[in-house]
């Protein structure tokens, strides 16, 4: 099969766990992309702190970010297509968190604001080489928002995913990691943004491979010709992907992509 677009989450399957693009990885996206796949950066990282990871891998084009919140084009920083959450809804899940002391953010599609930092939440955004904007609480939301993220331990986000069961949500909630869980707008998904753009190349879907790692990766690896989980994926992710390659830790990246792309 021949790969005209090349969806690829970013944390826990194009980095590595220490958050670096090994040498293997970062030839092999290059020399796919140099057999002309379109390389897409499908993540639910905002549009800034992704820029830095293309950038990294040499390369320019089209990005989803936000878990499929937005499409954005890296050249010209034009925002090609977003999910915009309304501030009533949105105030509903920032109650909760204020009441819980959970730390969250507010992202517009290039822009991350947050009310509060501490060393440990500092840290985890350098680590994913975001800059937060201080903005207070009198402020309100910024305009054109399309999630909020919420950052704590393993077990706060379980109880918080727990209670969540019994909601009625106007917005969706994500599980994007251990430690973070992403609210977004219903329709938001990397599956529908990579369809969407699918659409406007005018590729079929079958000429698409995307590779990721967690549920909120779930959606484009299901809508993919070719969907590929990495071994440090949960079963569930694991499951309904055509594949299963090693893990982040030992270029799983690399090893799809020599062997399905430049074979």
């Amino acid at each position: 099969m021949s790969y005209r677009l090349i969806a690829l989450d970013i944390d826990g399957t194009l980095l590595n766990d220490h958050h670096e693009v090994t040498p293997r990885v970062r030839e092999a996206v290059r020399a796919a992309a140099e057999q002309g796949a379109e390389i897409v950066l499908c993540t639910g990282r905002g549009s800034t702190s992704a820029l830095s990871v293309l950038n990294d891998l040499g390369l320019k084009g089209t990005m989803i970010t936000h878990n499929g919140a937005s499409i954005i084009d890296s050249e010209t920083r034009e925002v090609l297509y977003d999910t915009v959450i309304s501030h009533e809804h949105a105030q509903t899940y920032v109650t909760f968190f204020r009441e819980r002391g959970i730390h969250y953010d507010m992202n517009t599609a290039f822009d991350l604001y947050v009310e509060q930092m501490n060393e440990e939440i500092s840290q985890m955004y350098s680590n994913m080489l975001a800059i937060p904007i201080l903005r207070s609480e009198e402020e309100g939301f910024p305009e054109r928002m399309v999630k909020m993220s919420i950052f704590a331990p393993k077990a706060v986000l379980d109880e918080v995913e727990a209670e969540w069961i019994g909601w009625h949500h106007e917005l969706q909630t994500v599980r994007s990691g251990d430690s973070f869980f992403d609210v977004q707008h219903l329709h938001a998904s990397k599956g529908k943004a990579l369809e969407q753009l699918a659409n406007l190349r005018g590729i079929a879907r079958e000429h698409i491979l995307a590779i990721g790692n967690y549920y909120n990766d779930t959606a484009m690896i299901t809508y993919a010709g070719w969907g590929v989980a990495m071994a440090n994926s949960p079963n569930e992710v694991k499951a309904i992907a055509d594949e299963v390659t090693i893990s982040n830790n030992e270029d799983g990246v690399a090893v799809v992509l020599e062997q399905r792309v430049l074979r």
